[in-house]
């Protein structure tokens, strides 16, 4: 029998599950389907963002309703236009095998009348945002007095963005004789006056515990002087060659002036706040989405409702007002059983807030240092190596080869293969030669994962993302192999075809022997020190990138200087016309 045939959902909704590929309910379903099915019930359900709560309210909802009558039965109110759109479209999607059955997204930003003529023809469903249900009540255009089922989604969101008035005032005008279910991330007090004011005794639920991050998502805090912020952010990017990002800022000026330096410095970047129209928010999603841009600069109002499953790291350039707004930032990514990174951007003064949300979201955070040129360096130069080695040959070089032969003549292997990497890495050694630490002694009184280089080894691993790791896959690996405890693998970090780990300077000799001959699936796994760690015991200069006096200061207002399209594709749409066109000198 079908895992979701067993909570008591009818054949029309099974044949739509199975053709959307669905296998294996997520714990929100398993906990809410049932009991929404089987009872008029009121519901409070706790879990974060990318657990399925969509379909666990979809799925009875639409059972439930009389898909043979024009009347509308069932209201969800969601924060943000984004999240209408997205629920709404899931909606269709579960009701294919409903012909009769309608769905109408109500939101700003189109036409109200359009919307209203959608809803008068015949709508079951209506899914809102608040601003624009209260508008169209106000107009008459819509009318809400016979539903049956009311949806509360992401109910701390909305409140977070004042929207408490518009609900108690929609809700005024639905029938008392209702079901009614609240899904939210967290359950501040405002949440839980909202269920006190609207619900009868209702079915509680928490997936996880409440207010809790997802397991999947790794938290990280990094210590920099309130004005290398910028420099700070640009050496993350720089380490991930392969990040796909939101970047939260807490004001829209700043998420612009952000985003601005980046498409300056060559990163395929855009940004999303509240001065953008709708035209141009669309723009930047649509992009974003494609991954055109790859680094997202978002205000934490604007973010709300993006759903994008492939999201590789929330980096936190500023904190939240807010403390349990957090939550939210970091379940943007770690989503659909992924695993995900969170990294936070502070000063020393900003420390104490990390112990707060730890509480919080009952997870440690991670004290990591902000690279050092040569470690971008030497990432950058595997990154690109491997691209080299991935890339597939083109037929038509054929026809260039003879010519290219004479003018290569006499030129070995090795020597070739160091020119050719020298023409990309040379301008990005060239920039980082000079560029001094940012890192600002974090205080002592830290969680106790703040490893520093003394006393620890990292090590370099030819298995990547590509083979299918990411950080808690390869993590848990590494611990089978050596026999090791949780806490003696820190500091894991996946790149695409290869990876980097840290461990206890003791387990160093155990590691290298483990791996010396290790074989899987006909492939040699290879560990090796990293040339980084063995230098940081010599200090540095030698190596392309590190040499000499480095002035602390010396990457500001350069980036344009050895910028290039960044990630490979096209460049991601700016917020002012041709903005996503300005781009600077190419470089890997």
């Amino acid at each position: 029998m079908n895992k979701f045939e067993q909570l008591g959902l009818n054949e029309q909704l099974l044949k739509a599950i199975t053709d959307m590929g669905f296998e294996t309910p997520s714990e929100v379903q398993e906990k809410a389907i049932p009991v929404l099915l089987a009872n008029e019930t009121d519901m409070v359900a706790l879990a974060q963002t990318g657990t399925g709560k969509t379909a666990a309210f979809g799925f009875p909802m639409i059972q439930k309703i009389d898909a043979n009558s024009k009347t509308t039965q069932g209201l969800i109110l969601s924060p943000t236009r984004e999240l209408c759109l997205q629920i709404a479209n899931e909606l269709k999607l579960y009701s294919k095998y409903y012909p009769s059955l309608n769905v109408t997204a109500i939101y700003g930003g189109a036409s109200i009348t359009e919307q209203a003529r959608q809803v008068k023809r015949g709508t079951q469903i209506v899914v809102a945002t608040p601003g624009r249900m209260k508008d169209m009540i106000s107009r008459n255009m819509v009318d809400i007095s016979k539903i049956e089922y009311c949806v509360l989604d992401e109910a701390d969101e909305m409140l977070n963005m004042g929207f408490y008035e518009d609900i108690k005032d929609i809700l005024s005008h639905t029938p008392k004789e209702k079901s009614t279910w609240l899904f939210s991330a967290t359950m501040p007090k405002e949440v839980a006056t909202i269920a006190k004011k609207f619900m009868k005794n209702p079915h509680e639920i928490t997936v996880g515990t409440k207010n809790s991050a997802s397991e999947n998502v790794q938290h990280e805090y990094y210590v920099v002087s309130g004005r290398d912020r910028y420099l700070a952010l640009k050496r993350l990017a720089d380490t991930n060659p392969d990040i796909f990002s939101v970047v939260f800022c807490r004001t829209k000026r700043d998420t612009q002036k952000v985003a601005e330096r980046l498409i300056e410095d060559g990163y395929n970047a855009g940004a999303l706040h509240g001065d953008l129209s709708q035209n141009q928010r669309d723009i930047v999603m649509k992009a974003f989405r494609s991954q055109q841009i790859q680094m997202l600069v978002a205000t934490d109002v604007a973010a709300r409702g993006i759903d994008v499953d492939d999201i590789t790291h929330v980096i936190n350039y500023q904190l939240p007002d807010e403390i349990e707004t957090y939550t939210h930032r970091s379940g943007r990514t770690g989503r659909a059983g992924k695993s995900g990174i969170s990294m936070v951007i502070i000063t020393k003064s900003e420390q104490r807030k990390i112990h707060a949300i730890e509480r919080i979201i009952k997870q440690k955070f991670e004290a990591k240092k902000i690279p050092t040129a040569d470690e971008i360096c030497e990432i950058q130069l595997y990154h690109l190596a491997s691209k080299i080695k991935n890339t597939e040959i083109n037929d038509d070089v054929e026809n260039y080869l003879p010519a290219i032969n004479d003018v290569l003549e006499g030129i070995d292997r090795e020597e070739l293969i160091k020119k050719m990497v020298s023409v990309e890495f040379g301008r990005f050694a060239e920039y980082y030669k000079k560029a001094g630490d940012l890192n600002v002694a974090a205080n002592s009184s830290s969680n106790g994962n703040d490893y520093s280089s003394e006393g620890n080894t990292r090590y370099f691993i030819n298995v990547g993302s590509r083979d299918g790791y990411d950080w808690m896959v390869l993590k848990d690996f590494l611990r089978e192999q050596l026999q090791l405890e949780k806490d003696d693998l820190f500091k894991v970090d996946v790149k695409e075809s290869f990876s980097f780990f840290n461990t206890d300077s003791t387990h160093t000799e155990k590691v290298l022997a483990t791996f010396s001959e290790f074989k899987m699936d006909g492939r040699f796994i290879n560990v090796e020190v990293s040339k980084n760690a063995r230098e940081n015991s010599r200090g540095r200069g030698k190596r392309s990138g590190g040499g000499g006096k480095r002035s602390r200061r010396s990457d500001k207002g350069s980036g344009g200087n050895y910028g290039e399209k960044r990630f490979g594709k096209k460049g991601g749409k700016g917020n002012k016309p041709g903005s996503g066109k300005r781009r600077s000198k190419k470089r890997f």
